[in-house]
């Protein structure tokens, strides 16, 4: 089967991601609680501070573009950009009930960022370069963005082996389907899971002080059943793969998923494990 084009993997993505926007803002309490560290090291990473102006990658519901406007105060702004228009009205939602009038949200492709050159003081991106088809070009314009002396923080997942968060529903799915392995260059969870491989990106398009870090954490859940539903509600590439079995096959892969989950039970809840790939990287002076 032909690779989409990267128009058509943009597309589709959208499409994904606004079917499971109500997913992420029913979930948003939790996942707040849960990658808040996340949030906070991609903010410090990326030296924020009063009155600077930020923009945000891959926003989704609103974070840690929210958190960023908190730092940088009324004195700064942060502009946070996503595909998905109703993740971004989530995320608007989320900035009235905190009275942030310092932050905005537009729908836009990361690819072709519609903002003039050096007007950004940091850019930070959770979980949002990975999934972008031409990520090299996209490297290019956080560059072209970024004013001299300004810092990138972005984070991205870590190895598949190190992430049973993540793997447990595609282990169970391939037991019932043959999923064919992954194409590495093309978007995905585990697109920049390989250390160095977005550190060179970055080096490519000339920023410098680049550090890599894999950050070891994981998602605690008070029962196998939360884990299968939240997952559900919120991950567009694994409903996409749940598609493809039948009603029965997905009765059983829930009940296998939720035994699997269960096997990281300590205590009286469930801690899964998850891998974090930080990179950071200054544009010089």
């Amino acid at each position: 089967m032909a690779q989409p084009t990267p128009q058509q993997a943009i597309d589709i993505q959208r499409q994904d991601w606004n079917r499971v926007a109500a997913g992420w803002e029913k979930w948003d309490r939790f996942f707040d609680g849960q990658m808040a560290f996340l949030n906070h090291r991609l903010v410090a990473d990326a030296r924020l501070r009063a009155g600077l102006r930020v923009l945000d990658l891959g926003s989704g519901t609103g974070y840690p573009a929210l958190l960023a406007a908190q730092t940088v105060g009324t004195g700064g702004s942060v502009l946070g950009i996503d595909l998905a228009e109703h993740m971004l009205d989530a995320a608007r939602r989320k900035a009235s009930s905190l009275k942030l009038p310092n932050i905005s949200f537009q729908t836009g492709d990361v690819t072709s960022l519609s903002v003039e050159s050096a007007t950004f003081d940091a850019v930070i991106s959770r979980f949002c370069l990975m999934f972008l088809p031409e990520i090299p070009k996209s490297v290019a314009e956080i560059a072209r963005v970024l004013k001299p002396g300004a810092w990138l923080s972005a984070a991205v997942w870590s190895a598949p082996e190190k992430n049973a968060y993540l793997t447990i529903p595609l282990a169970v799915v391939k037991q019932f389907i043959e999923l064919p392995p992954p194409d590495p260059t093309a978007p995905g969870i585990f697109r920049l899971a390989k250390p160095g491989d977005l550190a060179k990106m970055l080096q490519d398009v000339g920023l410098d002080s680049i550090a890599e870090e894999e950050f070891l954490a994981e998602v605690h859940l008070p029962s196998g059943d939360e884990y299968y539903e939240s997952l559900m509600d919120i991950a567009a590439p694994i409903q996409n793969v749940f598609a493809r079995l039948s009603d029965q096959q997905k009765t059983e892969a829930r009940r296998r998923i939720i035994d699997s989950v269960n096997h990281y039970r300590t205590g009286n809840d469930i801690a899964l494990p998850i891998a974090v790939r930080i990179v950071a990287a200054r544009k010089p002076r």
